[in-house]
């Protein structure tokens, strides 16, 4: 029960802190929750926290590991590949052996095994902390992507040299031939399981796609479970099983490719589910920061055998000697790098400078090192209780603490956004909102309610060309380029027909010439308009709309049937002019919905942007709408009531993918209050029926 009642108050603690960290700007998530934390304890019915070290390993530090390495960015990740090697394995070896040895030798009782675990434990760094402080500031995407590839491998580094260093504190002994060798097979070997792992898991998510057995359950438990089982398998086989982790998810695609409704939910779900159980692992971690603080320093500030001031400079010590050395190593590899273009070394200007310290201060500690610290054993192997246990975890948690607020409120002033553009950036961020929406949207269509969701689509295609024109960000050729694709699909669709009435011709002779006169008339028409928009210098950029073509095309095909009517009457001797007509708007109609609906299908695929074949739905529909004269068509009522229940559900996509961003680090929060607060504007006058 005590269990059970120490889960819900984490969880309830994590809700809490998302709630409150959009009051307290600027203070950021991991702060509060850290704060909430040390409150909980305060609470006399809170039970004793005394988590299993090994246990909290396979909880927390494997799904979080495998999560970072499987979402983070490959082609960034190798254009910044040695930079954030060298960062991840030569500055954690030396951040270990710097804390190690300037610790041992401020506290000689502190054992040079147990200060070099310590310095271990500091190495690697938090993506999610850095994400989370640097919603304020202005980081390039070079420095994203260095800090991320950088928390990913001296995550692998520092956890193995930390279990390293606690089994020399343990056991008392620690033969460096022999460490060394065990090292190397720990990482290989690792690196090898995971990476044949994955490519196995590759295979079974494919092959179970393929047979048609995956089920949106089954793929997501497969989905959680895979961290866990092999970190343990790993483990099982006397390797890394942090190295495990990090490899498969650097290769596992969980083949998130396919069409078709029942694809969409699952990969959907699956995010959705990642990102709930990413949020919720990584706040339960700092709120246990929270709940073992007071108890550390209590037991740390009563002992009369321990030094209140020195705990106090040890974590300053600790934290001069992370941050310096993290300086020193960044300018270092600033000042060696090669300029890409030119082969040379670059001088270190103002700029440059700046940008070291950028990194030094992103470099924040976190959920890692906390974890790493936790798993600490009680005692050695003699049975004797670890010495100074609750000290180390006292220093590591003071150090935490303080390169969370230096990266709090010393990157804003490094990397202010003073220097954007605000209105140009919200513009481009709501343009990213609006497509992502459109997306949602579009993975939600069903035969019932295509109509009306595409009225939606169209409604926010106009809001994001609107905005496309006042960025001046429009892409006419990409756009023009859909538009041929679009007469070709109208061009094989009346050609099909065409086939169609020749092969199979009806038994009304005058009704089957007057079908397939009309055919050969509208294939003349678009195959003319063809060559006029793909021809000249002027095929790059596209000035024809499709409402104007429409109206020219009436417009010429009643010329030509003035001018063809006798002898159109002397084959089809009962054809009326409005017949003709009549049969020319509805194959037209017929083409439309025909294009339409292939304009649908490439949302799914990457090889045009959704806003264009949004925008290009939008001109067929007005077109659509031309053609037909009755002015009640047929369920346009229904499906507009249907649309205003979606378009109020697409606010909830939009607010949703807002938080999403957020929480991302991708947008800041005045960012994120400031496009709520349009939203918001948007659901009243929806509610009110403006």
């Amino acid at each position: 029960m005590d269990v059970l009642e120490l889960i819900l108050c984490i969880i309830a603690a994590v809700v809490l802190s998302s709630f409150l960290s959009r009051f307290i700007p600027k203070v950021s998530t991991p702060l509060v929750q850290i704060v909430l934390g040390a409150a909980i304890t305060l609470l006399p019915v809170f039970p004793t926290v005394d988590l299993n070290p090994e246990v909290f390993m396979v909880l927390f530090i494997a799904p979080l590991l495998y999560l970072e390495a499987h979402e983070i960015d490959k082609s960034a990740l190798l254009k910044t590949l040695k930079l954030s090697l060298s960062l991840a394995i030569g500055l954690a070896i030396a951040t270990m052996a710097a804390v190690g040895f300037a610790l041992h030798a401020l506290w000689p009782q502190m054992t040079l095994a147990a200060a070099l675990a310590l310095g271990a434990a500091l190495g690697p760094t938090d993506a999610v902390a850095v994400s989370s402080l640097g919603k304020e500031a202005s980081l390039t995407m070079r420095q994203r992507g260095v800090l991320k590839g950088e928390s990913l491998f001296n995550d692998a580094s520092g956890i193995v040299g930390f279990q390293f260093a606690i089994a020399a504190a343990v056991t008392g002994e620690f033969a460096v031939g022999e460490a060394a060798g065990d090292f190397a097979v720990s990482f290989i070997g690792g690196a090898l399981f995971g990476t044949f792992v994955g490519l196995v898991i590759n295979w079974l998510f494919e092959t179970v796609r393929s047979l048609g057995w995956e089920t949106t359950t089954t793929r997501i438990l497969m989905e959680l479970f895979l961290p866990f089982l092999l970190y343990l398998g790993a483990e099982e086989v006397h390797v890394s099983g942090i190295l495990s982790v990090v490899a498969a998810g650097l290769l596992v695609r969980f083949d998130r490719t396919g069409i078709g409704p029942n694809v969409a939910r699952t990969n959907i779900v699956a995010t959705s589910v990642w990102g709930v159980l990413s949020f919720t692992l990584n706040g339960a971690v700092f709120i246990l920061l929270g709940m073992l603080l007071p108890g550390a320093m209590i037991a740390s500030w009563s002992d009369p055998w321990v030094s209140n001031r020195l705990l106090v400079v040890a974590i300053l010590l600790v934290t001069a000697v992370v941050i310096v050395l993290r300086f020193i190593w960044v300018s270092g590899m600033l000042r060696i790098a090669r300029d890409v273009n030119t082969g040379k070394r670059r001088r270190m200007t103002p700029e440059r400078w700046r940008s070291a310290a950028v990194m030094t201060f992103g470099g924040a500690k976190g959920t890692i090192t906390l974890s790493l610290m936790f798993t600490i054993p009680y005692y050695l192997s003699g049975g004797k209780p670890f010495p100074m246990r609750d000290e180390l975890i006292f220093i590591a948690s003071g150090v935490i603490v303080m390169t969370l607020l230096l990266a709090n409120f010393l990157l804003p002033l490094l990397a202010p956004n003073r220097n954007k553009d605000t209105g140009t950036e919200l513009n481009e961020i709501t343009i990213e909102v609006l497509r992502r929406t459109v997306e949602e949207l579009t993975s939600r269509i069903t035969p019932d309610n295509r109509r009306a969701v595409l009225m939606v689509i169209d409604s926010y295609t106009k809001r994001i060309s609107r905005l496309k024109h006042r960025l001046g960000a429009l892409d006419p050729q990409g756009y023009g380029e859909l538009q041929i694709q679009a007469l070709n699909w109208e061009k094989q669709f009346v050609r099909d027909r065409l086939a169609d009435l020749k092969a199979h011709p009806i038994p009304d002779k005058a009704e089957q010439e007057l079908n397939v006169e009309v055919c050969e008339r509208m294939l003349d028409q678009i195959m003319n308009t063809l060559r006029h928009t793909t021809a000249g210098p002027e095929s790059g950029r596209i000035g024809w709309q499709l409402g104007g073509r429409l109206r020219g095309l009436q417009h010429r095909t009643l010329n030509l049937v003035k001018r063809t009517v006798n002898k159109i009457r002397r084959t089809t001797p009962l054809v009326s002019e409005d017949q003709i007509f009549a049969h020319m708007r509805t194959l037209q109609v017929d083409a439309i919905e025909h294009v339409i609906g292939k304009l649908g299908e490439e949302m799914s695929h990457d090889r045009f942007n959704t806003e264009f074949c949004s925008a290009l739905i939008l001109d067929y529909r007005r077109a659509e709408a031309s053609l037909k004269s009755r002015p009640n068509m047929e369920g346009s009522a229904a499906a507009a009531g249907q649309a205003d229940e979606i378009k109020k559900q697409s606010y909830a996509i939009e607010l949703g993918v807002v938080q999403d961003m957020f929480e991302a680090g991708d947008i800041s929060r005045p960012q994120a209050r400031e496009l709520r607060r349009n939203i918001y504007v948007m659901q009243v006058d929806a509610d009110s029926g403006i």
